[in-house]
């Protein structure tokens, strides 16, 4: 039988979902969490990974059992979790349904406080000295919808297949002073969404031109494109099936 696991994290104290040695990750503490519960050795396998300190209000991950499962696991599986990993659901799926591969898309949102605010530290970047541009942004933004390749924005030592995605939204919106950019994609590449929130904020600051985004994204060169803005203002908040 396999089971989906539908979850949430706040990323700042982990290296990421994905296991690695001599690290604290998502997945370890969740692999842990079950296997205690289900007094079984179980790896659950994520819908994808994010990086060290990037957070999910909404995460998938499977994992495989003999058996059904008897009483209510959420509660039992959330007294073990530290308080920033919470499980909301474990449901049975058919048996070839993939956490990872079954995702039709994946939406991420950035979050950035434009001004001081010391509660909001740890889940947005702060911009508080400069002002931005947030129509010229959205302009550059939307040039994003007319390509497939998007090597400029991943981290150069990768091991992917191709650098093809489909991006379907890229809008930002501003409610006060929190402004929030919006993108959902088929996949994405690693450090890809940190990296294009960095260069469209070049293009908000008027370091670079909307004609000059478009050239960085045909350019397939990392570094024509900007900084990786901080983690801790990503959030994975949406995997549709």
């Amino acid at each position: 039988m396999r089971y989906f696991i539908e979850l949430a994290y706040n990323g700042k104290n982990y290296h990421g979902w994905q296991i690695q040695p001599d690290v604290v990750s998502v997945q370890e503490k969740i692999n842990h969490a079950i296997s205690t519960v289900l007094q079984l050795q179980i790896e659950v396998v994520g819908a994808g990974r994010t990086d060290t300190g990037v957070h999910a209000s909404q995460m998938f991950a499977h994992f495989d059992l003999e058996k059904e499962i008897k009483g209510d696991i959420v509660h039992k599986l959330n007294s073990i979790l530290p308080n920033d990993i919470t499980i909301y659901r474990v449901f049975l799926v058919e048996d070839e349904h993939h956490a990872r591969f079954n995702a039709e898309s994946r939406s991420y949102e950035y979050k950035i406080w434009l001004g001081r605010n010391p509660f909001l530290l740890d889940f947005s970047w702060q911009i508080h000295s400069q002002q931005l541009n947030v129509s010229k942004m959205n302009k550059a933004a939307s040039l994003l919808l007319e390509y497939e390749d998007f090597q400029t924005f991943s981290k150069v030592k990768t091991d992917v297949y191709t650098f093809n995605c489909n991006v379907t939204e890229a809008v930002w919106k501003q409610e006060g002073d929190l402004l929030v950019f919006h993108i959902s994609a088929n996949r994405f590449l690693r450090n890809m969404v940190r990296a294009i929130v960095g260069t469209l904020v070049d293009v908000g600051l008027g370091k670079i031109t909307v004609d000059n985004f478009r050239e960085i994204i045909e350019s397939k060169n990392r570094g024509n494109a900007g900084l990786s803005v901080p983690a801790k203002g990503l959030f994975l908040t949406k995997i549709k099936y």
